[in-house]
């Protein structure tokens, strides 16, 4: 039993200012969607926001007990990951993906409980030395609809779970129904391992052999569409708490 909830930082997206008035700020502002912060709430963590700022990264981190990186609309830059060629569907947040980058290697490198999801996933294999398919579409001949076309609170396609990993002794399962919200994929995992695949072939999770908890899902269980996803959180809160 848990008896004080472990601070865990969750990393924000960014949204451009709206000079005419349309949107929410005519300045630069943070956004994020609230069941993040609940999942990681109701798994016994207490969650915090963390803005983007690279050159305070040791500072937050060296009073968290854990790291969420959440996902996004955007992509990493492919330079990132040694490729001069970028993908027309490419957009970038340079701003958020600095901040994050140097908040998953210092988590790595300190052993911080880290979950990273979707965009955050993707994230986690490039600080760990990895690459990325840039567009599946054009990458993979017959792939399933990463861009699931039904609400993203339902199961897009199934995730095979692969004996012996983290992600497997973490949810119990073999294969579990996942949400589905990414053009992009996980192609080399570097130092990671690869945890779980889709049928068609596409990298689902990695993990980081060694350390205490680092893993990565494509999916986003903050959504709680199976009893996997909560035990996710719960596995994150666990290490976190056991700090």
């Amino acid at each position: 039993m848990i008896r004080s909830r472990p601070l865990i930082g969750v990393t924000l997206d960014s949204e451009a200012a709206t000079p005419d008035g349309s949107g929410y700020s005519r300045f630069p502002w943070y956004a994020l969607r609230r069941n993040y912060m609940d999942a990681v709430a109701d798994a016994g963590g207490l969650p915090v926001a963390l803005p983007h700022r690279a050159d305070l990264a040791s500072a937050m981190l060296a009073r968290l007990d854990g790291l969420v990186i959440t996902g996004g609309a955007f992509d990493i830059d492919p330079a990132l990951y040694g490729t001069d060629r970028r993908h027309d569907s490419v957009t970038l947040k340079t701003d958020r993906t600095g901040a994050e980058l140097a908040l998953a290697r210092g988590a790595i490198a300190s052993g911080l409980p880290v979950l990273g999801i979707c965009g955050g996933q993707q994230l986690l294999a490039v600080a760990l030395g990895g690459t990325l398919i840039q567009h599946i579409p054009d990458a993979m001949a017959d792939a399933l609809a990463h861009e699931q076309p039904n609400p993203r609170d339902q199961p897009g396609h199934e995730v095979d779970i692969l004996p012996g990993t983290l992600l497997a002794r973490v949810t119990g399962a073999a294969r579990i129904a996942v949400n589905s919200a990414h053009h992009q994929a996980v192609r080399d995992p570097g130092r990671a391992v690869l945890c779980a695949v889709a049928p068609d072939g596409v990298a689902e999770a990695i993990e980081y052999p060694g350390h205490p908890f680092c893993l990565g899902v494509q999916w986003h269980p903050e959504f709680a569409i199976s009893m996997a996803d909560r035990r996710i959180f719960s596995a994150l809160i666990e290490a976190s708490a056991s700090r």
